[in-house]
């Protein structure tokens, strides 16, 4: 998963990167077997032992199901097909795009060496020769299942590891070293665009107060309260992070200073319109913003230069009397790329 994907798919009270291959998916078998009796047969099996079954008698309709959304993540292919045999099925599997890994368990008549090593190359990962008895099939289809749920369990860890890796533990924003390289990412696309670009510094008012009156415990639920509002109050293809401590950078592409403007009034009031619901109470809470906005046309600026005019406008908030916005239009005088 691309850690910079769209900031309303990672915020607090949306899910994280989900598992590739769902439950579903896992506990949904195919089976593919032109014979309609011996069909009948695995399907009754199969629903016996708790499966989701998808049955189709050739290998053409067997790979049009692995193409659609949660297809069944385990394969019982029958060798001889109309249309598309197991053989060639199972090639078509192997050689697709990347994406969840199928589990296929091949069944023949066939029952020589070479012919399993045939079905084997050919991306089997199992081979079954007919007839075989009912307990050794659900031995191997168990054994095929958690092959899938470790697949599952894996692909959670990473994309865990990844989501910690770009995001703040407390708030679920992005982190410091995130929003900054997506940052990065819209300075260097404006290059080629030309497009306007804001970024707005935001900064709890009173922060220490709030820790040293209620302590930290509630200065983390404030924290998180205050991000989940921001996030909010944003466009999903806008970026909000924790800059750092109790401070924020949201970045807005494509908007201009008066855009901006109106925008970090809306996160303003967001956050001091209602006092944040606390343990201890209701806690009045206000930000102070600094805007810093490049114009649509003006020639590029580096982001250092974005970022230094947008703390230089948050300080002039914090000193004409906090709860409030200030604003700087960024020009290639103030620095160049």
């Amino acid at each position: 998963m691309n850690k910079f994907a769209a900031q309303g798919a990672e915020n607090p009270g949306d899910p994280r990167p989900g598992v590739e291959g769902t439950a579903l998916s896992r506990n949904t078998v195919l089976i593919a077997e032109d014979d309609p009796i011996f069909r009948r047969m695995l399907q009754r099996w199969f629903t016996r032992w708790g499966y989701q079954v998808t049955p189709v008698e050739n290998g053409l309709d067997a790979w049009e199901v692995l193409q659609g959304q949660d297809a069944p993540q385990l394969a019982i292919l029958d060798w001889m097909m109309p249309g598309l045999d197991g053989i060639a099925l199972c090639r078509k599997i192997r050689g697709g795009d990347p994406g969840p890994y199928r589990y296929v368990l091949l069944l023949t008549a066939k029952d020589d060496k070479q012919d399993v090593v045939t079905g084997l190359e050919a991306g089997a990962d199992d081979y079954l020769t007919k007839p075989f008895d009912v307990d050794e099939l659900r031995a191997r289809v168990r054994a095929g299942k958690r092959i899938l749920d470790l697949q599952a369990a894996l692909i959670h860890a990473k994309d865990e590891l990844e989501f910690a890796a770009a995001h703040d533990r407390l708030t679920g924003l992005w982190n410091r070293g995130a929003i900054l390289d997506l940052m990065k990412i819209e300075v260097s696309r404006r290059r080629r665009t030309r497009d306007s670009l804001g970024v707005v510094m935001a900064d709890i008012d009173h922060f220490k107060k709030i820790n040293d009156t209620y302590g930290h415990l509630v200065g983390d639920a404030v924290l998180q309260e205050v991000a989940r509002r921001l996030v909010a109050a944003v466009r999903t293809y806008d970026a909000v992070g924790r800059y750092g401590g109790e401070e924020f950078l949201i970045v807005f592409p494509g908007c201009n200073g008066a855009s901006l403007l109106v925008g970090a009034e809306r996160l303003r009031c967001c956050i001091a319109e209602q006092p944040v619901e606390s343990s201890v109470g209701r806690i009045p809470v206000t930000l102070s913003l600094g805007l810093a906005s490049v114009e649509q046309g003006e020639e590029t600026v580096n982001s250092e230069a974005i970022l230094r005019r947008a703390d230089e406008a948050l300080y002039a908030a914090k000193a004409r009397g906090r709860n409030r916005v200030e604003s700087v239009v960024v020009s290639r005088a103030a620095g160049q790329s």
